[in-house]
């Protein structure tokens, strides 16, 4: 009786062995994948940033503002303007 038991448990082990060694294979190439795809959508999106620049009220990247005009947000006040 002990020795079915034994052996039992044995197979037990090795079907769980096995099984979990193939979930890590799948586990490692679904990380893979996960990663090129990650990779890839980044390069879409500056090929598609640089092709059709959008502005940032849709939620895309703001475009570049004029060489030679600064941006508005950008200037230096002074706290002592501010306290008059």
């Amino acid at each position: 009786m002990h020795w079915l038991v034994t052996s039992a448990a044995l197979l037990l082990a090795v079907v769980a062995v096995l099984r979990a060694r193939r979930t890590a294979k799948r586990l490692e190439r679904l990380s893979e994948s996960y990663w090129e795809l990650r990779y890839e959508n980044g390069q879409l999106r500056a090929r598609v940033a640089r092709l059709e620049p959008t502005d940032a009220a849709a939620g895309g990247a703001p475009n570049p503002p004029a060489a030679g005009k600064p941006d508005a947000a950008t200037h230096f006040v002074p706290l002592s303007s501010l306290k008059r």
